[in-house]
């Protein structure tokens, strides 16, 4: 029997999907992160197929979101994104460091995935930890500095005014430069990333995985560990066929 407990990691709010007869056993873990304006319990349908193959899921709610939900606007919430996203990265390492102090990780074997904001969280991530060893990101974007231009022009083609200078703007694009997997592809070191993205996003540019997969493709030496999955005429929403493919492939690679 499949059994969702919550939990809360490191006081980071979470639900963990896993077999209930293995809860206390070491089992390979996998940590999605959910969209912007979304929260973990959107995320039970990849997480119950997981679970199902073996894994440990979890599923944290990001800062502002769910459990740790604010009195923010739509839009001072949209202003805080890249808060959200470094916030999760830090979340990650929580998660990896209370997993392994409970001795519940299976020989290292940690995947990371994300839809959305949480794709985009999921490409910071292999910037910055070695020991994820293998990813999905799914309509998410690998090139934070262009998304984040985009986003800013976004915002500009409305006539709102941008509660951030154009100092600051240096500094963000700075930052997310350190993170941006689109720079630092060595830092992929082949390991087993899943793309999937609907041509049809009108939110994040599906170029953006694409372009991506298309200029590290053939870095990699085993072609299984790397795949990109597109789906005509789809817009900003993962579909189930997108899920079972993700579930499919990973019970493969992790």
């Amino acid at each position: 029997m499949i059994g969702i407990h919550r939990e809360t990691l490191r006081n980071i709010p979470t639900l963990v999907v896993v077999e209930s007869a293995k809860y206390d056993q070491p089992l390979p873990v996998f940590t999605y992160f959910h969209g912007f304006t979304s929260a973990k319990e959107h995320n039970l349908p990849q997480a119950f197929l997981l679970a199902q193959k073996g894994y440990r899921v979890v599923l944290p709610d990001s800062l502002y979101h769910g459990e740790r939900i604010d009195d923010l606007s739509k839009r001072e919430l949209s202003f805080k994104f890249w808060d959200i996203v470094y916030q999760n990265l830090k979340d990650l390492q929580e998660i990896k460091d209370e997993l392994d102090q409970r001795e519940l990780i299976e020989n290292e074997r940690f995947g990371v995935g994300g839809t959305s904001m949480g794709g985009v969280t999921t490409s910071a991530a292999l910037t910055m930890y070695p020991w994820i060893q293998a990813a999905t990101v799914m309509m998410g974007s690998p090139k934070p500095v262009e998304f984040a231009q985009k986003l800013i022009k976004d915002v500009e083609r409305t006539g709102l005014q941008l509660p951030i200078n154009e100092s600051e703007l240096d500094d963000l694009y700075s930052s997310l430069n350190s993170i941006d997997l689109s720079v630092q592809k060595d830092k992929l070191r082949e390991r087993p990333l899943f793309l999937w993205h609907g041509d049809a996003d009108p939110v994040v540019p599906f170029e953006h995985s694409y372009g991506f997969y298309n200029e590290v493709a053939n870095s990699y030496r085993n072609p299984e560990n790397i795949r990109f999955l597109r789906e005509v005429g789809v817009d900003h929403k993962v579909s189930r066929f997108a899920i079972v493919e993700m579930v499919n492939w990973l019970e493969m690679v992790l």
